[in-house]
């Protein structure tokens, strides 16, 4: 494996103006800094901003990566400063995870985070103190900036919209913990870097503070919520977060975003939003936006949905909610730390579209540097192959659906593949995954196969279903179906819409998609595949294949339940019947596989008895 971690970076060790005075593999000496422009910087071990005026700048896209393998050991009383965008005015909210602790203390590590270490940028290295609003002042302002301390919240090991833990100025937010806040009013045309600190809903903010490393942990329980996030003045691989086998024992395998409409209210009768569902295999699967009471619950959805925003690579600052289905703590680990630039062709956003030094028409990633030492030149981007079904209730609401397909995905539930439902609508469309509702679901495709659905509403409700996109090499001109087994009647939602009202229900069995209307006459072709006949004859112990078109066949051959071929029998010609001795075979379910000379595939199954 080529290693991807010093190409393109500068990697510091030890010496001349860094030379460590005690043990940082990284020292920076009183009155002085590091600068870092639009690059990585790889400290193998840890760091020591050693004096209140020891400085370590990170400008335009740069970053740091570190290499500590437990727990984080960086020192000093001096700060890291890295700039970061908001996506939101003054009334709506971004979820946040500070990269940066406190500098409290010279020895302590991964230290809490409060919101006076958030700077009002003046110039490329220079930054003011912002304004902490008082408790009854909603409304934070751009120029200069002031922030909201109303609006800062977070939420650990919860499922209640009372649970939320009010946090305000205070250095109470954990370092892995997520924090909601609030943007700014107005614009502020402070440019730096070709950056304007604000020009409408883009709040920049210099976070400093001692930079976090290492692992660092957040309680979870089952069931329950917790708001965490991207820890480390650096992106990481959310893929490796979720799938990283300590978290895999401890959270559902999925991270939901939180996305909302702008309507310039701080009453939460008026918020409309949502969460989006990320998980590994089957990407992002946008938000269905709701209506809220005074309490935090739903009333209704909305008429619109979430963006479609890159989410596996999450960038510095990011924060999102994972669900416990054990009681525990997830862990952020150094080795999910990767350099990638904002952007959609780098999978990293914060909600927005940034610059990018990649080839966007590229099947592969570029070379990504990292921590774990990932060959990213060798992994495709995208997902499994999808369709993306959308369901409107009343006219309204929209719930966004994803539907992916992969061989090593089984029917039941799959960690990293299959979301859960983020919320409880009061009316919704889902894939049925062991009696259960998602929004995200991957199988293995078969186009027999039928994919249980599930209708919810509340009182009567009319929901019309539409496939909407088709993505990552699934066949465009594959036909869906939605299968209504009461009726016996097929709906096409590649070409139409299934449109129907139901009563006040929890259907989870009524309904399936499937890829072939079976009620439709047969074409030609499916008539030629259907007239294959196999069977086991247990008692000459022989498989019969009866051909009664007379196709010419390719091949016919014998699979286990493995899939390990046993046979293969090659240029058969077009006879009305073959017969293969399975004498030798032990018992147990044996799958046969005709071609057929225009490269039609018949699979059948058959059970021997010897």
């Amino acid at each position: 494996m080529k290693s991807k971690l010093l190409k393109g970076s500068l990697l510091l060790a030890a010496g001349f103006l860094f030379q460590n005075q005690a043990s940082a593999q990284l020292y920076v000496s009183p009155n002085s800094y590091v600068f870092a422009n639009n690059e990585v910087v790889f400290v193998k071990q840890d760091m020591e901003l050693n004096a209140a005026t020891s400085n370590f700048y990170l400008r335009n896209d740069a970053q740091l990566l570190q290499g500590t393998a437990a727990a984080g050991a960086n020192k000093g009383l001096g700060n890291l400063s890295v700039f970061q965008e908001g996506t939101v005015n003054n009334y709506q909210y971004n979820y946040w995870c500070s990269p940066v602790g406190n500098t409290a203390s010279a020895t302590a590590v991964n230290n809490p985070f409060g919101i006076t270490q958030l700077k009002d940028v003046t110039g490329l290295t220079t930054s003011n103190n912002p304004t902490v609003s008082a408790w009854n002042n909603y409304d934070g302002t751009a120029s200069p900036l002031t922030i909201a301390q109303y609006w800062i919240w977070k939420f650990v090991t919860s499922n209640a919209y009372s649970q939320w833990v009010q946090v305000g100025a205070a250095t109470t937010v954990n370092a892995g913990e997520g924090f909601t806040m609030k943007g700014s009013s107005g614009t502020n045309a402070t440019t730096v870097n070709g950056v304007q600190n604000n020009s409408g809903s883009k709040q920049r903010y210099d976070f400093r503070g001692k930079p976090n490393d290492g692992s660092i942990s957040v309680a979870v329980s089952l069931n329950n919520f917790t708001l965490v996030g991207n820890p480390y003045p650096s992106a990481i691989d959310i893929n490796l977060f979720l799938l990283d086998p300590s978290n895999a024992a401890v959270i559902t395998g999925t991270a939901y975003f939180w996305e909302q409409v702008v309507v310039n209210s701080h009453y939460i009768n008026a918020y409309q939003g949502g969460y989006g569902t990320y998980t590994p295999g089957a990407g992002y699967t946008v938000a269905a936006f709701n209506s809220y009471n005074g309490s935090g619950g739903i009333i209704a959805p909305t008429g619109s949905s979430g963006s479609a925003i890159e989410r596996r690579f999450s960038p510095i600052g990011q924060g999102f909610m994972v669900k416990g289905s054990a009681a525990g703590s997830v862990t952020m680990k150094n080795t999910f730390r990767t350099f990638v630039k904002e952007g959609v062709p780098t999978f990293s956003q914060f909600a927005r579209v940034a610059g990018t030094n990649d080839n966007p028409d590229s099947e592969y990633f570029p070379e990504i540097p990292n921590v774990a030492n990932i060959d990213y030149t060798q992994i495709k981007k995208g997902y499994a192959p999808q369709l993306k079904i959308n369901a409107m209730f009343d006219n309204v609401g929209v719930r966004p659906t994803t539907l992916a397909f992969d061989n090593s995905a089984t029917d039941g539930f799959d960690y990293g593949w299959d979301g859960r439902s983020p919320s409880t609508e009061n009316a919704e469309f889902y894939y049925v995954v062991d009696n259960d509702e998602y929004v995200a679901s991957v199988v293995k495709f078969d186009k027999d196969k039928r994919i249980p659905l599930g209708f919810r509403c509340l009182q009567p409700t009319n929901f019309k279903v539409k496939l909407v996109d088709v993505l990552y090499g699934f066949d465009a001109n594959q036909n869906v179906y939605i299968h209504d087994k009461e009726t016996d009647m097929y709906h096409d939602i590649k070409n139409g819409m299934f449109d129907l009202t139901l009563p006040a229900e929890d259907n989870r069995t009524r309904f399936e998609l499937t890829f072939k209307d079976a009620a439709a006459p047969l074409g030609t072709e499916e008539a030629v595949n259907q007239s294959f006949v196999v069977y086991q004859n247990n008692n000459t112990k022989n498989v019969t294949v009866s051909n009664p078109m007379q196709v010419e066949l390719a091949s016919c051959g014998l699979y286990d339940v493995a899939g390990k071929m046993i046979f293969s029998k090659k240029a058969l010609g077009s006879n009305t019947s073959y017969e293969f001795s399975t004498a030798n075979l032990s018992d147990g379910i044996y799958i046969v596989k005709l071609i057929t000379k225009d490269n039609s595939e018949i699979s059948k199954k058959i059970i021997i008895k010897n």
